[in-house]
């Protein structure tokens, strides 16, 4: 197993996986190999298959999480191993169209509000005034904040990809609170720093963060920090934001995606009822 998992780790590099997505395909693989119990080279997409209805069936994981240990399945066996098989045989499965949770603006505010301290709410202000995912907050860098333009650059952001995004005008006077109070110094330049300092703040010790807001502000949606993005791009949309800017401001590959938030904004305030607007027309 140990061989194997260096060269999918060797591979995963090779192609510039996230440090994310690594580790995710790592945990995945090892607890397949785990339960196969036997060598990868005596496997089939029969043993793949029975391993999909073992995820699905005892450990009740949902298609999107069964999907993501098929990702890495197939990595195995085409880049690591070498070996074509036949996924026709084994196709990824249907995912509900869930729609995202999302926060009124009031509560996003209760929630800014109810940050226990100046870092915490400057991090969860980014990701809702700014569109940033967790992992670009945690990576952010005081020479990404453009002052003078009015914008953050996200460097290498979800598939390695760069891009910009607006910077508020108050998130920006935030954020120079917060830099006047912790005075962050790293040789990176990381604006949010972990417990020690020595390297830029996880995404688990901003998660915890938002938790802890939430729970203040007496929010109990299903929601993570990642809502935040998905109240930005809504709330764009009803402020009349083309879905084009805001596929740019987020960094979506395609449109596609990014139309998700058309059944998110709340139009009603701009559209009447039928049966609230009179009849002009004229009998036979």
């Amino acid at each position: 197993m140990k061989d194997i998992l260096a060269k999918l780790d060797r591979g995963m590099k090779l192609r510039g996986f996230s440090e994310h997505t690594m580790e995710q395909y790592s945990r995945n693989i090892a607890i397949y190999l785990e339960h196969i119990k036997k060598p990868v080279e005596e496997t089939d997409e029969q043993d793949i298959i029975a391993y999909l209805e073992y995820l699905k069936s005892v450990k009740k994981l949902a298609s999107t999480t069964v999907n993501q240990y098929l990702a890495a399945i197939w990595f195995l066996y085409e880049v690591v191993c070498g070996r074509q098989l036949n996924r026709k045989q084994v196709p990824y499965m249907k995912r509900p169209r869930d729609l995202p949770v999302i926060l009124s603006r009031t509560e996003v505010a209760e929630l800014l509000d109810a940050a226990a301290n100046t870092k915490h709410k400057a991090m969860l202000t980014l990701a809702y005034s700014s569109g940033l995912r967790a992992s670009e907050i945690a990576k952010l860098r005081i020479q990404d904040i453009e002052s003078e333009s009015m914008r953050i650059f996200v460097y290498k952001g979800k598939g390695d990809k760069d891009r910009y995004t607006i910077l508020s005008k108050t998130c920006l006077d935030l954020l120079r609170r917060y830099w006047q109070k912790y005075r962050p110094d790293h040789p990176e330049g990381y604006l949010f720093l972990g417990v020690r300092s020595l390297d830029h703040i996880t995404t688990a010790a901003i998660e915890g963060a938002f938790n802890k807001a939430l729970a203040t502000a007496g929010i109990v949606k299903d929601c993570s920090p990642h809502t935040l993005r998905h109240c930005f791009a809504t709330h764009l949309l009803e402020n009349g934001t083309s879905l084009v800017d805001i596929k740019e401001l987020l960094g979506h590959a395609s449109l596609s995606t990014t139309t998700v938030y058309l059944h998110l904004a709340n139009i009603t305030d701009r559209v009447v009822s039928p049966l609230d607007v009179p009849y002009a027309g004229g009998g036979a």
